[in-house]
């Protein structure tokens, strides 16, 4: 008897073991159940977190497109207006150029002058001065 009562406690103790293990591994199931919710939650927020920050970079991006459009729209007008100047100076230039040879030659000559003579071309001292230059047809004809 003393093989059947120790049978029975064999039993009733293995069945206690069986029901602790069971209880051990759904304890463990749901631990492990609840950290992959967990673990797919944060792989979920990571995702939502990189979709929103790729929103926001490209918008940035526009931005940036629309800037370098805008800055390289002015910089060509700007260029424009420069090389507009630029040819503009040099014309100046060489008109200021062709007035000081035109006053070294009259001060060189001893021709007077009023400033006014160089707005109205036809009012020069010099000109008056010398005969008119008289030209015939027979100079055009060959």
């Amino acid at each position: 008897m003393a093989s059947c009562s120790g049978n029975s406690n064999s039993n009733s103790s293995g069945s206690t073991q069986h029901q602790l293990m069971d209880q051990r591994k759904r304890k463990r199931m749901e631990s492990n159940r609840e950290s992959a919710r967990r673990s797919r939650m944060r792989k979920q927020k990571h995702l939502d977190d990189l979709v929103e920050q790729i929103t926001e970079l490209k918008k940035d991006n526009n931005q940036i497109l629309t800037s370098i459009n805008f800055t390289t729209h002015r910089y060509l007008k700007i260029e424009a207006e420069n090389s507009v100047l630029r040819a503009q100076m040099t014309e100046l230039s060489q008109r200021l150029d062709s007035l000081d040879d035109i006053l070294h030659y009259l001060n060189r000559e001893g021709i007077e002058y009023t400033p006014d003579c160089f707005t109205n071309p036809f009012n020069v001292p010099y000109l008056n001065q010398q005969p008119p230059i008289m030209a015939s047809a027979h100079i055009f004809q060959n």
